[in-house]
């Protein structure tokens, strides 16, 4: 005989409960919005590792807004030779290794983490001043990304459930290494 056990979640948040019961399919669905936004950072990052020529200071310099609070910021860094050469890297091989490290289920938390704090400098970077403009695609994304993270979706499907219980010296590794609660889920 089986039993049904009830998925339930919650917190406290500046003094409020919040309590919720996960539907029977919550596990598919987070596993497909893992899958879903790891595929979009992933091929972002492979349309400018091997698609046209990337170069960050095209965005740094012409593609920020200038209501933008960070524009002058932006513009400083898109004139820097050593920092556009060092973005011409790091802004692909990160969004490769997000998108991989979702798509797995292989530490989740950290490569969500990633990909909301690239979202967030995207966002800064888009920001109009405009209140309608304030709700854009890549603050959507930034959350989509924290969502991930929250609900631990690289257990779910992924090789996080299977990295926590591996054993080193007779103790599973989270155990040994409890830091690493923090990257793998």
């Amino acid at each position: 005989m089986s039993t049904k056990t009830t998925n339930e979640f919650g917190g406290e948040v500046g003094g409020i409960t919040l309590l919720g019961k996960a539907h029977s399919l919550s596990a598919l669905f987070i596993v497909m919005l893992r899958a879903t936004i790891g595929g979009m950072i992933l091929f972002a990052g492979l349309g400018k590792a091997t698609g046209e020529a990337f170069d960050a200071s095209g965005y740094l310099v012409h593609g920020v807004d200038a209501a933008s609070p960070v524009s002058g910021l932006y513009a400083a860094m898109g004139s820097t030779p050593w920092f556009v050469e060092f973005a011409n890297v790091f802004v692909p091989a990160t969004q490769l290794l997000i998108g991989t490290a979702l798509i797995l289920g292989a530490f989740v938390r950290l490569a969500a983490l990633g990909g909301a704090m690239q979202m967030a400098l995207f966002y800064l970077g888009g920001w109009s001043g405009d209140a309608l403009a304030l709700f854009d695609s890549t603050l959507v994304y930034a959350v989509v990304f924290l969502t991930v993270a929250a609900f631990g979706a690289g257990r779910v499907l992924g090789l996080d459930a299977y990295i926590e219980k591996l054993e080193v010296g007779g103790e599973a590794l989270t155990e040994r290494v409890p830091a690493l609660r923090y990257v793998l889920g």
